[in-house]
Parts: structure tokens; sequence; C-alpha cells
């Protein structure tokens, strides 16, 4: 698992990239403030219940939560899962919205 900085990830988006990204959070944090992202709660992802990001195996993926610490046990779950490229959100969306606002 490889990380990734809010400033690098905002970069990519703002360049308009294509990317992948998962938010590993819980619906209700989801809608308060999401930037995008698949919602795959990470109760989903321990279950092995990943159907609608399965083809992103050999794709990078970007997985997020509120403060980085589910998405970094969500990267390793899908790393032992057969994901070839996952990066993690250092900090998640706490840190995105203290660098960038809401």
């Amino acid at each position: 698992m490889e990380n990734i900085t809010a400033e690098d990830l905002k970069k990519r988006i703002d360049s308009g990239e294509k990317l992948n990204l998962v938010d590993v959070r819980e619906p209700h944090e989801n809608a308060e403030f999401n930037i995008g992202g698949t919602l795959v709660p990470l109760g989903d992802i321990r279950a092995m219940q990943v159907d609608e990001i399965e083809p992103l195996k050999n794709e990078e993926v970007i997985v997020y939560c509120r403060s980085g610490n589910r998405s970094g046990q969500a990267a390793m779950i899908l790393e032992t899962m057969g994901f070839s490229n996952v990066k993690n959100l250092v900090g998640g969306m706490l840190k995105w919205q203290e660098t960038f606002g809401a």
C-alpha cells in the first residue's frame, strides 16, 4: 500500500484525471461531505462484498475515510484480495477539509 497526500490528490482531480476513488466511510459520513468516491463501507470490504469495485483490481484505486485509519485497513484488505495498486489518502477527509475547506 502506498500513501497519497490530499494536495497530490487534489492536483490530480483538478487536472481532470480519471481516478478510481473509494470512500470506505459509513453512508451518513458520505452524505455529509464527499469528494466523489464510490461508497464501499469498511464493513463491506471486510465481508469481501466489493462487487462494485471488483473490475478495478488491476487499476489504481485510492481509498479514503475520515482520518486515514479505516482506509489504511481497507487498503490492506483490498491488497490481500488481489488489488494491485491501492493508495491510502493520508489524513482522510479531515485533512482534506482542513487544507481545502468543505
